[in-house]
């Protein structure tokens, strides 16, 4: 492999593993201060509880995300500097603004709201998460806006001097229509991965204390070893009750928040085929020009090698109605897309890797609709009060907890892979990005180093999550309740 696959393979592994922390601290951020205020409001002690837990799981998930972000940022330096040096001046604005405002907002808050239940007042604590919520949110719109830069450049102008763009009209970063779309887009995604890690946090609980009444697996030591740690059979129960408050919030924040997703996405499909043609025909793998056109739910071979795949199950007219939001739009190939480019920008292949565009479409898009299906059943029972009785579904939703991360990922693949073979849609090559100091054994060495530490990383993640998963909400003594008031 080349340079500059490794530093592309580089990228891509810190990129994905980054993004699989960042949309569970927005969305569990958010849950978080939506239980802290059901307690402030009505005093329930299970949402305290509940508010501790699940804060407990977001500074866990803080911690190793802040981390993974570091590192990500810094190959900015060390694998891309050719396009660090060349978009730089409007690249960093977006970046600079998320470290200095949204980031410090997020830790700082998020700080006192760790130390302050015993400091601060109930209203102010409640303030602190909430602020906490909104930095995260903020620190993800600096983001996406330097992120739709690369999609779509907007607000820029070229120094004749130097040949490189400079930053002119700020707004413009954020008034960027992929921006906007695709911002709403990351946000949803965002209570929809917090959202399926409550309801599966709950299931686990919800099932465990189902196995336990009907003795099926009882354990008389680690009921006793339980009881221990959690005080009372009560206050066990009590406890376990919990979850039926969480799994709830979780059903009535997921189902809406999949369907306004799936809305949002395919708008932004609309608007990256107006602006990336070559994206939209890629996910598709739809080599010429179609009008109207099909969309294929499966096909057999496909590939920059392949133009003639077997497609299966056409819809007549879905892609044209996704590609346009017209039944018989016009779409255009990736033959003729890829012709225009050689004509504006010179001889080359600018057609990405198609088997990675088409796939990572349809395992977004289906695992999306199995997740929402899911989210209706959970609903169907919560309506009929079966919730907590269905083995079936505190199994299944147990489980489901992996969708979110592979509906991610699979989204920033259809993302990234479609703008290849541009690092900056129009303006530069990701060929001439990287950097010529570093070489290809740096560059490996580092894959490496970079790979056993996310391995480490990812175990202390889990081992910790894990076990405070196990451990529930446990009791809330009279000494343990907040003071609601400044101390000194």
């Amino acid at each position: 492999m080349s340079q500059l696959d490794l530093a592309r393979l580089q990228f891509a592994m810190t990129s994905i593993y980054h993004f699989l922390f960042v949309p569970v601290t927005i969305g569990l951020a958010l849950l978080t201060a939506l239980l802290q205020t059901a307690w402030y409001r009505g005093g329930q002690v299970a949402y305290l509880r509940l508010t501790r837990f699940f804060g407990t799981l977001l500074v866990i998930n803080v911690a190793v995300g802040v981390v993974t972000g570091l590192v990500q940022e810094f190959q900015f330096g060390m694998d891309w500097s050719g396009y660090s040096r060349t978009v730089g001046d409007v690249f960093g604005a977006p970046l600079a603004m998320e470290g200095l405002a949204a980031f410090f907002l997020e830790s700082t808050f998020l700080g006192l709201w760790i130390f302050g239940w015993d400091k601060l007042s109930k209203r102010v604590h409640l303030a602190t998460i909430w602020a906490v919520a909104g930095g995260s949110a903020l620190s993800a719109l600096f983001i996406m806006a330097a992120n739709s830069w690369m999609q779509h450049p907007v607000g820029y102008k070229v120094d004749p001097s130097t040949g490189r763009p400079q930053l002119d009209d700020v707004w413009a970063l954020f008034t960027n229509p992929v921006f906007l779309r695709g911002y709403l887009h990351v946000l949803l995604a965002a209570l929809v991965t917090g959202s399926m890690v409550m309801l599966s946090v709950s299931a686990w609980q919800l099932r465990k204390d189902l196995r336990d009444d009907n003795g099926g697996t009882k354990d008389k030591a680690q009921n006793k070893a339980r009881v221990q740690d959690e005080g009372t059979p009560d206050a066990t129960k009590e406890a376990a009750s919990g979850f039926r408050l969480s799994a709830r919030l979780s059903l009535f924040i997921l189902v809406p928040a999949l369907m306004f997703a799936m809305l949002v996405g395919s708008e932004l499909g609309v608007t990256e085929g107006k602006y990336q043609p070559m994206k939209i025909a890629a996910a598709e793998a739809q080599w010429e020009t179609c009008q109207p056109c099909s969309f294929s739910l499966f096909q057999i071979g496909g590939g920059n090698n392949d133009q003639t795949p077997t497609k299966i199950l056409e819809i007549p007219h879905l892609l044209s109605l996704l590609a346009t939001n017209h039944w018989n739009g016009k779409v255009l190939g990736l033959n003729e897309v890829n012709s225009q480019y050689q004509q504006a920008y010179g001889p080359g292949d600018y057609v990405p890797n198609v088997f990675i565009q088409y796939w990572a479409m349809r395992v977004m898009a289906y695992l999306a609709s199995l997740a929402l299906l899911l989210g209706l059943w959970g609903l169907w029972l919560l309506r009929r009060e079966r919730l907590t009785h269905s083995r079936l579904f505190l199994n299944t939703a147990v489980w489901a907890v992996v969708l979110p991360f592979l509906i991610n990922t699979s989204g920033w693949l259809l993302t990234e892979n479609g703008r290849q073979p541009w690092i900056v849609q129009g303006l530069q090559l990701t060929k001439n990005g990287v950097s010529s100091s570093v070489s290809t054994a740096e560059v490996a060495i580092s894959i490496v180093a970079f790979f056993l530490l996310y391995a480490a990383m990812a175990v202390i993640a889990a081992v910790l999550m894990t076990r405070h998963t196990r451990k529930g909400t446990g009791p809330l003594h009279q000494d343990d309740q907040p003071t609601p008031e400044m101390t000194y």
